[in-house]
């Protein structure tokens, strides 16, 4: 086990409301990717709703929604949201989702193991991305920052032989 666990979380504005018909399939598709992350390797936690689906919709506007999630590496989650099913379902995000052009749709940060972030802690994190680009406290998978134990380890000096 390792100290510290990687937080996400992803944001998207819905083109209808999810009981339109034109949202069914993404809707069908929930349950299916909530099943593939809760078996995937390296899944630790996800934030459930209402309805025990890892989306979650602002409560001051029902047309964005979240998923936040833990899991125990970037590399586990790159793997579960590029090279699983789930690649299948971000590759029809425009049929579901306004497009969020130069919008911060998705953030990173570590968390000590253990710990469980709050929606309101991954919404702001998307705010410090946002306004302050990557840093070690709010990342994306284009400018990845370690764990702080890796990032103590490699700024400690090498020992004499």
């Amino acid at each position: 086990m390792t100290d510290f666990h990687l937080a996400q979380i992803n944001t998207a504005r819905l083109l209808a409301p999810l009981e339109d018909p034109s949202m069914a399939e993404f809707v069908a598709g929930l349950s299916l990717m909530n099943a593939l992350a809760d078996r995937s390797p390296g899944f630790v936690w996800r934030l459930e709703g209402e309805n025990g689906d890892g989306t979650i919709a602002a409560p001051t506007d029902p047309m964005r929604i979240y998923t936040l999630s833990v899991w125990e590496s970037v590399e586990h989650l790159r793997a579960y949201a590029y090279q699983s099913e789930h690649l299948d379902y971000l590759r029809r995000r425009r049929e579901w989702f306004v497009p969020h052009g130069h919008e911060t749709a998705l953030v990173l940060w570590w968390i000590p193991a253990g710990k469980r972030p709050t929606l309101r802690q991954g919404i702001s994190r998307l705010g410090r991305l946002a306004a302050a680009g990557p840093t070690a406290e709010a990342f994306s998978f284009r400018q990845v920052f370690p764990s702080p134990r890796a990032a103590t380890r490699e700024s400690l000096p090498a020992r004499p032989a």
